[in-house]
Parts: structure tokens; C-alpha cells; sequence
């Protein structure tokens, strides 16, 4: 059994250690198996963690460039043709 510490999984998925950090503290991610030395506290992946996480992965991305790209998407669909306005005559001196 291989285990791998959060900076390979990282590696192996494709992102960076600090976004896979953040998801675990987020709870986006289920926390794998934590080992404590010292002061420092390692999280232990396994083959079948990192693979249940990449399948996670495509649900949880939801950063700037997706946000703005949905964003984008409604306003294209909600978009009418420009209403013509009534031009207003004030009686008024001139």
C-alpha cells in the first residue's frame, strides 16, 4: 500500500498543494488519513482517495474564470432586443 503525502496528490490531480488544502479545510474534500509528529501534521493519500478526489474535482471548480463564464452564459440568454423610448417634450421657456 503506497501512501502519498498532500503535496504528491496534489501533484498526481493536477493542482496545487495550497487548493488541496483548501478544500480539505473547506470540507469540499473528504480529509484522508492525518498522522501527527511533532508539531506537524501529515495527511496520508491513498491510490483510491486521490481518484475519488479527481472525480470531485470537476463539481467543486468554481473560481473566477468559471463563475464569470456562467455568468456570461445567462446574461447571453437573458438578452432582448433594446426597447425604443418615448422621446418626452417638456413645455418649458426656452
Amino acid at each position: 500500500m503506497n501512501l502519498l503525502s498532500t503535496r504528491e496528490a496534489a501533484r498526481r490531480l493536477g493542482i496545487t498543494q495550497a487548493s488541496l488544502s483548501r478544500y480539505i479545510a473547506a470540507k469540499k474534500v473528504p480529509a484522508p488519513k492525518a498522522v501527527t509528529s511533532g508539531r506537524m501534521t501529515l495527511h496520508l493519500w491513498t491510490g483510491a482517495e486521490i481518484e475519488h478526489v479527481r472525480q470531485l474535482l470537476p463539481k467543486i471548480a468554481n473560481g473566477r474564470k468559471t463563475r464569470y463564464q456562467k455568468l456570461r452564459e445567462e446574461q447571453k440568454a437573458q438578452t432582448k432586443s433594446p426597447r425604443r423610448r418615448k422621446l418626452s417634450r417638456r413645455k418649458g421657456k426656452r
